[in-house]
Formats: C-alpha cells, sequence, structure tokens
C-alpha cells in the first residue's frame, strides 16, 4: 500500500467569495528548452459551510520542505483578488515578494471558440481557465498533436460568457 504524506490548511470565505488556490511548480530543468518555467496544479479541498461562510480546507500532497508556493484567487462579484503565499512546514504565510502573472478575460461572442494550451511530460500546464462565476476550472480535453509530437489540451469557451485565464512566468 501506498502512503501519501501531506500538510493541509484552511481558509474562512464569506458570503459571496469562493477562493482557489494554485500550488506552482517549477519545471525540471531537462525540459525547460520545451516547456515554460512554472506549471499550475490546482488544489483539493473540502469545504463545510459556517453560517453565511464557508470553512475550506485545502490539502498539498509530499510538500516540499523548502516550502510550496501557492497563488490564491478569491472570485467575489465583478472582481478577483490574487494573493500569493507559501505553505512552509505547519503554516501558510502571504509573501511580500510579487511573482509575475499574466492574466487575462477571455471574452468572444463567436460560437464554439477553442484555446489551445501546451503540457509537460508529466501532463501539467501552464495556464489555467476559469469560469469567474463559479470559481470552477474549464476542463481541458488532452490529444496528442503528431506533427509537433506532443501532449496538447484544448478548452471549449461559451460564446458570450467571460473567463479568467492565468499563467504564472518568469519576469
Amino acid at each position: 500500500m501506498e502512503i501519501i504524506e501531506g500538510k493541509h490548511f484552511s481558509i474562512t470565505d464569506p458570503k459571496g467569495v469562493n477562493t482557489v488556490i494554485y500550488q506552482i511548480n517549477k519545471t525540471k530543468k531537462e525540459y525547460l528548452d520545451k516547456f515554460p518555467k512554472y506549471t499550475v496544479q490546482r488544489l483539493d479541498y473540502t469545504s463545510e459551510i459556517r453560517g453565511d461562510s464557508t470553512r475550506k480546507t485545502y490539502y498539498v500532497d509530499e510538500p516540499s520542505p523548502d516550502g510550496n508556493q501557492l497563488a490564491i484567487f478569491s472570485f467575489g462579484k465583478e472582481k478577483v483578488v490574487i494573493n500569493m503565499g507559501i505553505l512552509l512546514g505547519d503554516e501558510v504565510k502571504i509573501t511580500k515578494k510579487p511573482v509575475p502573472f499574466k492574466f487575462d478575460t477571455i471574452y468572444s461572442e463567436e460560437g464554439n471558440k477553442y484555446k489551445e494550451f501546451n503540457y509537460t511530460p508529466n501532463l501539467k500546464r501552464a495556464i489555467s481557465i476559469i469560469d469567474p462565476e463559479t470559481a470552477e476550472e474549464v476542463k481541458p480535453v488532452l490529444y496528442f498533436d503528431e506533427k509537433a509530437n506532443e501532449v496538447k489540451g484544448k478548452c471549449k469557451l461559451k460564446p458570450y460568457k467571460s473567463y479568467f485565464a492565468f499563467e504564472i512566468r518568469e519576469n
């Protein structure tokens, strides 16, 4: 039986706010010539309703002794608050040093628009697209591009709807 060690931490969302947290992973040196320097992975969580607020407990599998970088997005009515944090030991610290984010709102009036992006060999990706109304991630369909000889993802976006897309980049 495989044993996975992990850490967990909790936050409380007030009414009307939905927080999602991503772990930022650094790509191994041998893949840097072909893949982005950073990839993102959404953390799993459980939630518990407490009056008008929601307490969410997030889980990090195999925490790094040097700390795990976190991107924290709190979706509210017509706005997104972005914070950076680090899980170090048994606590999450909000960092003061900003990490460069590239984020955008994707909107189209055309039907069946697709957003494509590459995956790393361990099936991680640099870009994440989120529905700001539900804070749910738009799940990509994976396929193998034979011409490029690599795995790619394709997200189907609905017309007349805005999406929040972000990518972690180096300066």
